[in-house]
């Protein structure tokens, strides 16, 4: 995804355009929020006037949505690769962490725009928002682990999803926020973190029933 929506502007119609705005948009994004971003600034950053850019899009917040979507999309392929796979659920559970974590790496703008820009818009979408539907399929691949460990699928099941996609993310962020951090080496820390995630939930799920 984001390497085929590359910083350098290219002059072209149609489709061409729409993604050469796309990925004017992702950069600005990243660099200044989505927030701080006009169709304007768009615009004259992709060398277009604002009546040509509304040709393709209405709104910047429309831009970042479509945005949010491709992200979504390209986490959900590699959630459903990962789904397919015949190991264990706690050995699915690593990979879909790992798939996860090698998204953010490899495309950080892109995971920015989808986990960690603030959109002021997106406080009013809502299931029904295209953007926020292709997310919670995403979601739905860690959901179908944690139900298929637990033998059923219901608000606990949910919650404990929840908190692994948030502590998952926890490292994402903070891997593409603080890259001058002290880091260990990342793979390492990247194993042990979601070794520990996974251990920790197999053995909550052991205890016996009180």
């Amino acid at each position: 995804m984001a390497e085929a929506m590359g910083d350098t502007p290219r002059r072209g119609r149609g489709g061409e355009r729409r993604e050469e705005i796309l990925a004017t948009a992702l950069r600005l994004f990243a660099q200044h929020g989505m927030a701080h971003v006009t169709t304007r600034t768009i615009a004259r950053a992709v060398g277009i006037s604002q009546p040509s850019l509304y040709a393709h899009f209405r709104t910047a917040a429309e831009i970042g949505d479509e945005l949010c979507r491709r992200g979504f999309e390209v986490l959900q392929q590699r959630f459903a690769e990962v789904l397919r796979g015949g190991s264990t659920p706690g050995e699915r559970l690593l990979a879909l962490g790992r798939a996860y974590l090698d998204f953010a790496i490899d495309q950080p703008d892109l995971y920015r725009i989808a986990f960690m820009l603030e959109d002021p818009e997106c406080l009013e979408s809502g299931p029904d928002d295209v953007a926020m539907a292709t997310g919670l399929g995403a979601f739905g691949a860690l959901r179908a682990i944690i139900a298929e460990l637990r033998g059923t699928d219901d608000a606990e099941g949910e919650a404990m999803a929840q908190s692994i996609w948030a502590s998952v993310h926890g490292l994402a962020a903070l891997l593409i926020a603080r890259p001058l951090f002290p880091w260990v080496e990342r793979q390492a820390l990247i194993e042990l973190h979601l070794g520990m995630i996974r251990d920790g939930l197999l053995a909550r799920l052991a205890r016996p029933a009180t």
